[in-house]
């Protein structure tokens, strides 16, 4: 017991290691994470535009090529508007 008690060390006198990368990489920049996050937000909106759509497109009745196209369409849009929003919530932690 007094051998455990020898080789404690408080954690408040040890401190945590910085994490670097294997090539000396620094944390990515402010504008590296908007980016992320606009890529992160678009993924998302594509997603639930592909769902969200396609079930509005064929609730309306369409069908072929005209399907496509409404589903395309509502997925970009979604993925923009969130893509959009995310990246801005980034923006504003940096």
């Amino acid at each position: 017991m007094e051998t455990r008690l020898k080789n404690f060390k408080s954690p408040k006198t040890e401190k945590m290691p910085v994490t670097v990368g294997p090539y000396g990489q620094t944390q990515p920049s402010c504008f590296d994470r908007v980016k992320m996050g606009f890529m992160m937000g678009f993924a998302v909106g594509m997603a639930a535009g592909a769902m969200f759509g396609t079930f509005s497109c064929l609730r309306v009745g369409m069908r072929g090529r005209e399907l496509m196209g409404g589903v395309g369409k509502t997925m970009m849009q979604s993925g923009g508007t969130f893509g959009t929003f995310m990246a801005i919530g980034m923006g504003i932690r940096c």
